[in-house]
């Protein structure tokens, strides 16, 4: 009696299960580029800072994880490029990039590629690698962003903390638990440990 085993290629990605193929890549980075705006659009206000809470940097570490640096690069620049043209899906409907959160979406690119890289590396098969690696995504998204932030508005870079970085923190921590069990689970399903 022979049991069926799934194999994976070292350096595979939760997207490479998935046959491969161009199409497939191409459905990939629009499908995270959407993915991304639809986040974006779960958007609650913060009282005191011109940044809102949103599912966008969760979708753009998670589509870095799952897809790898190339198709998260690709994602998040499709995502940055067709909001600077004008298509309303940055957070709150928003769109170009004048807005004092636009960093935060170029974190977001840079993030997504340095996580995805790490995936490559099976930084989440588990609890936590998973966990240091969306700590490290997020790190990369305010490392842009907060900057950004108080150059678009004048603040100094402690108020821009205050306003872009510490409201959030509790939110991240959610966020990243919730990557937690969703990608070593995901491995694990797939047969992969």
């Amino acid at each position: 009696m022979s049991t069926a085993s799934v194999s994976f290629r070292p350096g595979a990605v939760l997207a490479d299960l998935l046959p491969a193929s161009r199409v497939r890549d191409i459905a990939l980075v629009v499908g995270g580029a959407a993915l991304t705006g639809l986040a974006a659009q779960l958007s609650v206000p913060v009282p005191g800072s011109p940044v809102p809470v949103t599912g966008q940097t969760f979708a753009a570490l998670l589509v870095g994880t799952a897809f790898g640096a190339h198709r998260g690069f690709l994602s998040l620049a499709l995502y940055a490029l067709v909001g600077m043209a004008g298509v309303p899906w940055f957070a709150g409907g928003t769109s170009g990039a004048g807005g004092a959160s636009f960093g935060y979406v170029l974190g977001m690119l840079l993030a997504a590629t340095v996580v995805g890289a790490l995936a490559r590396r099976g930084a989440d098969r588990s609890v936590l690698r998973t966990a240091a690696t969306m700590a490290l995504g997020s790190a990369l998204i305010y490392a842009v962003g907060v900057p950004y932030l108080a150059l678009s508005t004048g603040m100094s870079f402690g108020a821009a903390v205050a306003a872009g970085l510490t409201p959030f923190l509790i939110g991240d921590a959610l966020k990243a638990a919730l990557a937690m069990g969703l990608l070593p689970a995901t491995w694990k399903l797939a047969g992969r440990k």
